[in-house]
């Protein structure tokens, strides 16, 4: 009887034993495939959390109105092919100040004078910065040119050098010469297109005059010569389209590998040593010339800076930045 009992109880044992490993099974078959899982999941989780800091945010800041915006991109898709007239159509909807969502970055749209002056008049610090941009980060040497670098010491100091070394009216009237030689070659460019009956676009005409008296004022080179373009004009020429190109690492700091993938970071940097060559050239020129370094605004800065004239300690790559 003993035995007949322990059998059946071994019987129960190996019954339940394989029910307990039959329900396992299927329990880990209902399971779904775990990276199939993650990618459902997670993106879901993230959306939520983003959503959720978006709302915090709003109720800690007081902030402007703003348009409904998508996850990401935010109000990127409302500006549409003409965004002046998209931000008009916005301003007459949610006012004259208006915050919108681009990407990563906020921007505070105003449409509105009397806003205006209210910003530059009373809180003209706090709007004071321009955005570090990768192009200008690249191609004006880290910022540091008048234009983009940051509000502070530092550019009150560079704005105070050209306002007193290269924009005084004594500095201006020093070229004076440029300016009657340019006017001198744009009339008797037209002259000749008159005796030969040929149309003349004019505002192209003006735009080299003025383009080549800056450079030559600037650099002490020609942007444009008679016979078409030259070397520098083609560089400056690739030095503003790349500052107007549309960045993806600015507006969406974690796709910058984008930009290097589609080679716009290589492009920027290989305009930023082709210019290094440039100026390097002038500054060895202006070296092995017999004149007194004063022929355009690049020589007398680094006259200057090499006299110690100067009430800040300015870099050659800082002179390069201001110039540009």
């Amino acid at each position: 009887m003993m035995t007949l009992w322990k059998e059946y109880k071994k019987g129960q044992m190996l019954g339940f034993t394989h029910c307990f490993d039959l329900q396992m099974e299927l329990s880990v078959a209902k399971l779904p495939s775990t990276p199939l899982f993650l990618w459902l999941v997670l993106p879901l989780l993230t959306l939520m959390i983003w959503l959720k800091l978006q709302a915090n945010g709003r109720k800690r800041l007081k902030l402007p109105p703003s348009p409904p915006k998508l996850p990401f991109i935010g109000n990127i898709h409302q500006l549409g092919k003409l965004p002046h007239r998209s931000l008009r159509d916005l301003s007459r909807k949610y006012g004259s100040l208006l915050l919108l969502q681009l990407g990563h970055n906020q921007t505070l749209v105003v449409s509105s004078a009397d806003m205006v002056k209210e910003i530059v008049k009373n809180h003209d610090v706090a709007f004071s910065d321009r955005p570090s941009t990768t192009a200008a980060n690249i191609l004006f040497y880290g910022c540091t040119d008048v234009g983009f670098a940051p509000y502070g010491e530092y550019w009150r100091q560079a704005r105070k050098v050209c306002v007193t070394e290269l924009l005084s009216l004594r500095r201006v009237n020093s070229f004076q010469f440029l300016r009657d030689d340019e006017v001198e070659v744009t009339i008797d460019k037209l002259r000749r297109a008159s005796f030969k009956g040929e149309a003349v676009n004019l505002t192209e005409l003006l735009m080299v005059a003025s383009n080549n008296l800056v450079s030559r004022s600037a650099l002490g080179r020609k942007f444009d010569d008679e016979d078409g373009k030259i070397k520098f004009g083609l560089l400056a020429r690739r030095f503003l389209i790349l500052m107007m190109t549309f960045c993806v690492g600015d507006m969406f700091p974690y796709l910058k590998w984008v930009d290097v993938l589609r080679g716009f970071t290589s492009s920027l940097k290989q305009v930023k040593n082709e210019f290094d060559t440039f100026f390097d050239q002038i500054r060895e020129e202006d070296r092995s010339s017999q004149n007194n370094g004063e022929r355009d605004f690049f020589s007398i800065l680094l006259k200057l800076q090499e006299n110690g004239l100067l009430e800040m300690d300015l870099t050659p790559d800082n002179i390069k930045a201001i110039i540009l």
